[in-house]
């Protein structure tokens, strides 16, 4: 149990204050169109765009898988979280054909670049897995914070984890409703600090207590390592450099929810620059999430402190060690990253129903009627999320290894369709569609398949096919998608000319070019170079 003090609740109650400071500010700013409601104007500065990138990347996944899978398998995971180079690729390399575009969502690139049919299936795809894995494992993860960190079994009869998954809700739903992309991205400034200082405290703390890092080195033993054997049953080494930069691609580069932080940018110099930013802060991750959780094993090996279980070892370093203040400013950390990751899920959805949808179905509609109904729309996420709690919660045991499964199934197609789009002026529409559609089923047959497992013999064709490493499934996929497309382009017409103008390599203009070029100079060169150097040296250190 936590004892939460006076302190405590008077720091988290100025930790609303701001938010709702925030809120009420954007509702005081004009949002007339759905320009300003999902992209903010594209009016957002670099710091803003960074910050969102940031705060909307770091949700449950990281306050309770992250320091979980630390605990349980030391630097293993660290591979998705050293993936500041791809945030690098989607400000250097994507955000300039999504800014000629002058798109909202990621389907309405894939309209332009290949045809309606794309659009609609991706936004199909996206729209499913928001409601089905990120809302809900988010939501479903924020009300175990809560009742572990708070230390509250029930409140009137009820278990507190309802109460502190559905206030989570709540709140962050009304202040995405009222403030739309403008709420998500300034109230983003102030949470991401919040989160960074609040674990980098916990960091240190546990370091002291646990008598320093090469303590945590010697607890922890050969799982300090990057690079396990070829033959590891979960994190193979040949999987893991490869696959996992599969998954990052598609959701660094190619997914709506992260993308669209940059598209909110007022021109291309900002959102790179966001990106930079974005890149900066993603190498913190591993040292505020990962490392806390090898020192929660450490100091349960020491018997200073209790873990129940993995996913536990987070919220049991702030319940034990944390003193009363500092404690109010950690649990304000880990809701500023719950609610930010929350606000874009919402947000993101909005957007793709009312502009890959709604707007389609009703062209006459008015910018503020689709502002309405992007409200609406975000209103119906929020349900749809908590409706899908109780079925998640039967599998909470392996919450985080479902959710990358379902991320590794779903990647593949779409990373090699957008791939394929940028950089192949010859890929046609036809193929980009067969693609993306042949990815998915492939990815969800496979997942039926797992999760049905049980029914087939392992020495069967189908058990043996199941019995593929996940992250080998997913090269093999990608690879698959990719061959797929080029010969589908090979016996379909290709694109037109005018269509794709500006969307593909090949086809940019010189001064498109020219516009792009003077969009960096040699500082964004230098701070590229530095993330750059900062992964190679954690490679070279863990691996």
């Amino acid at each position: 149990m936590v004892a939460f003090g006076t302190l405590d609740w008077i720091v988290l109650g100025a930790f609303f204050g701001l938010l709702a400071a925030i809120v009420v500010w954007v509702l005081w700013q004009k949002e007339e169109d759905t320009a300003d409601y999902f992209l903010a104007g594209r009016d957002a500065g670099w710091i803003a765009v960074g910050a969102s990138i940031f705060a909307s990347n770091i949700g449950s996944e990281h306050l309770v898988g992250l320091a979980g899978a630390g605990y349980e398998s030391g630097m293993a995971m660290a591979h998705w979280e050293m993936h500041a180079w791809l945030i690098l690729i989607l400000g250097w390399v994507f955000v300039p054909f999504y800014a000629r575009s002058r798109v909202f969502t990621m389907p309405e690139f894939l309209e332009r670049r290949f045809n309606p049919q794309a659009r609609s299936f991706l936004s199909v795809i996206s729209l499913v897995s928001y409601v089905l894995t990120k809302v809900a494992v988010t939501v479903y993860a924020g009300g175990v914070v809560f009742k572990t960190v708070l230390g509250i079994d029930e409140f009137l009869g009820v278990d507190f984890f309802w109460i502190g998954a559905i206030g989570l809700v709540l709140i962050t739903g009304l202040f995405t409703v009222l403030g739309g992309m403008k709420a998500v991205l300034y109230t983003s400034v102030l949470q991401a600090p919040v989160l960074v200082i609040g674990s980098v405290v916990i960091l240190f703390v546990g370091l002291s207590a646990a008598g320093g890092w090469h303590r945590v080195l010697s607890d922890v033993g050969d799982q300090i390592h990057l690079i396990r054997p070829a033959s590891d049953p979960n994190f193979p080494w040949t999987g893991v450099l490869f696959g996992s930069a599969i998954i990052g691609f598609w959701y660094w580069c190619t997914d709506q929810y992260i993308v669209q932080r940059a598209l909110s940018a007022r021109n291309q110099k900002e959102a790179r620059r966001g990106t930079i930013f974005a890149g900066y802060l993603k190498l913190l991750p591993v040292f505020i999430f990962l490392v806390p959780g090898m020192v929660a094993l450490s100091l349960d090996k020491q018997g200073v402190i209790d873990v129940p279980s993995a996913d536990q070892a987070f919220p049991a370093l702030v319940a034990q060690l944390l003193p009363a203040g500092v404690k109010g400013v950690v649990v304000g950390g880990l809701v500023a990253a719950l609610m930010s990751s929350l606000a874009s899920l919402f947000n993101s959805s909005a957007a793709l129903f009312t502009v890959d949808f709604y707007k389609r179905w009703r062209p006459q509609s008015s910018e503020r009627h689709l502002v309405f109904v992007g409200r609406a729309a975000t209103a119906t996420v929020v349900v749809l999320g908590v409706v899908w709690i109780p079925v998640m919660k039967y599998v909470a045991g392996v919450l985080y290894e479902y959710l990358q499964q379902v991320q590794s199934l779903i990647a593949p197609g779409i990373a090699a369709v957008f791939l394929l789009g940028v950089f192949s002026k010859r890929a046609t529409p036809a193929a980009g569609y067969v693609g993306l559609v042949t990815g998915f089923v492939l990815g969800m047959l496979r997942l039926a398949l797992v999760i049905f497992q049980e029914h087939f013999a392992p020495d069967s064709l189908i058990g043996r096919f199941i019995a593929v490493n996940w992250l080998h499934y997913c090269i093999f996929l990608f690879l698959f998608t990719i061959a797929l497309i080029l010969v589908v382009s090979r016996f379909t017409p290709p694109p037109e000319e005018e269509k794709i103008r500006g969307l593909t390599f090949a086809s940019a203009t010189s001064e498109q070019l020219a516009e792009t070029r003077a969009s960096w100079n040699a500082w964004d060169v230098f701070h590229t170079a530095v993330i750059l150097a900062v992964i190679a040296a954690f490679y070279v250190y863990f691996w």
